[in-house]
C-alpha cells in the first residue's frame, strides 16, 4: 500500500512512474485472476485505490505547477 505522504514527497516525473508501475501491477493481477492463479483478490482493490491516490496527487501537483 502506498501512503499519500510518500507520494506527496515525489516530483511529477516520479509520480508518473509510480502510476505506470501501479497500472502494470494491476494488469498483472487481472491476468492472474483470469487464469485462476490469484489467491488474494483483495489485492485488485488495493492496487486500484493506490492508482487513484497517485493520480489524484499527480493532478494536484500539475495544477499547482501550472499556477
Amino acid at each position: 500500500m502506498t501512503k499519500a505522504s510518500d507520494l506527496r514527497a515525489k516530483d511529477i516525473a516520479g509520480l508518473e512512474k509510480e502510476v505506470t508501475d501501479l497500472l502494470r501491477a494491476h494488469f498483472g493481477l487481472r491476468m492472474q485472476k483470469g487464469t485462476q492463479q490469484l489467491n488474494n483478490t483483495s489485492q485488485l482493490g488495493k492496487t486500484r485505490r493506490d492508482i487513484a491516490r497517485a493520480k489524484t496527487i499527480l493532478a494536484e501537483k500539475k495544477k499547482g505547477a501550472a499556477k
